[in-house]
């Protein structure tokens, strides 16, 4: 059989059918070349439909690295500029803004990049 980039779920479906026939092939097998190809294959298709490591969420990340450091809500309140601001964050009532993503950068140390990534606000 001929296998190509899988590119759709019933591709995906196909490829662990066969997968599933033939995985146990050895090196002395016909087979065994095809195995590993479809492994390949799956695991590609795989990593693009649903990455192994999603990117955090910014605030739940905030929250896990003051958990780390014995932080109270008033310690961020500190880096932010006030108590409100820094509870509307925590509530993901508002958003960071890049004075913010630079101070919380500094002080506790989680790479802007994660900081700058995308999550909902509760309205």
């Amino acid at each position: 059989m001929n296998w190509t980039i899988i590119s759709t779920e019933q591709e995906y479906g196909r490829a662990l059918d066969r997968l599933e026939l033939i995985f146990d092939s050895t090196p002395k097998d016909q087979t065994f070349k095809e195995a590993e190809l479809l492994a390949m294959l799956i695991e590609n298709y795989e990593l693009e439909v649903e990455p192994i490591f999603p990117d955090p969420d910014p605030i739940e990340v905030i929250k896990f690295k003051m958990e780390q450091n014995n932080m109270r809500n008033k310690d961020l309140a500190e880096i932010v500029g006030g108590k409100s601001k820094a509870s509307e964050i925590l509530n993901k009532k508002r958003k960071l803004t890049l004075k913010m993503i630079r101070q919380i950068n500094k002080i506790l140390g989680i790479p802007a990049e994660v900081l700058i990534g995308e999550y909902e606000l509760v309205k």
